[in-house]
């Protein structure tokens, strides 16, 4: 794992960038109070797919920081993945940014706009992984505001994806990663 200090709102932050040199990248966007190596089970399992990751370190990260630092880290186009407060960042980058995203991966939250939230809806293949079945429901409603493909995943009882079902998260993301 490489650590790479980025220019972001005008401080540093730090992006853990890790697996081979691929086209294919996979932005992952942990969770509030995930510690910093919450994917690291998962980004094994992707490096194993030929993936590269990108985990962005720490908490405040806005839509315009992970771009920027998307940008000075030369990637273009990105398949996203979020858990948590990361899963909101997610669907909202993948809502307002079209064209930049490949993919949309989120565990346990549905399209903001569910909850009334003002949130465009996303154009990419999406897949909402639901850790509880209180999440189904929002999970379900999300198709609404999903113009592509959208997959629900139920998994066992959880609170957190990446960390208990990290071979499952790998999974779904390598399916939304593949060209066929």
């Amino acid at each position: 794992m490489e650590l790479i200090h980025v220019a972001v709102d005008g401080g540093d932050g730090a992006v853990r960038v890790d697996g081979p040199a691929s086209k294919h990248v996979v932005l992952l966007l942990p969770g509030e109070g995930d510690a910093p190596d919450v994917y690291d089970a998962v980004c094994k399992r992707l490096h194993n797919s030929d993936l590269r990751t990108v985990v962005p370190e720490g908490a405040g990260w806005t839509q315009a920081a992970i771009l920027s630092a998307l940008d000075q880290l030369e990637v273009g186009w990105v398949n996203l993945v979020g858990s948590g407060k990361g899963a909101e960042l997610a669907w909202e980058l993948a809502a307002r940014h079209f064209g930049r995203f490949a993919s949309l991966i989120v565990a346990d939250r549905g399209h903001p706009a569910v909850g009334g939230e003002d949130c465009p809806p996303v154009e990419l293949p999406t897949t909402v992984m639901v850790g509880s079945p209180e999440r189904r429901a929002e999970a379900d409603a999300s198709g609404r505001y999903v113009y592509g493909e959208l997959r629900v995943v139920e998994t066992p009882t959880t609170d957190n994806v990446p960390r208990d079902r990290s071979a499952e998260l790998a999974s779904e993301i390598v399916l939304r990663t593949s060209p066929w």
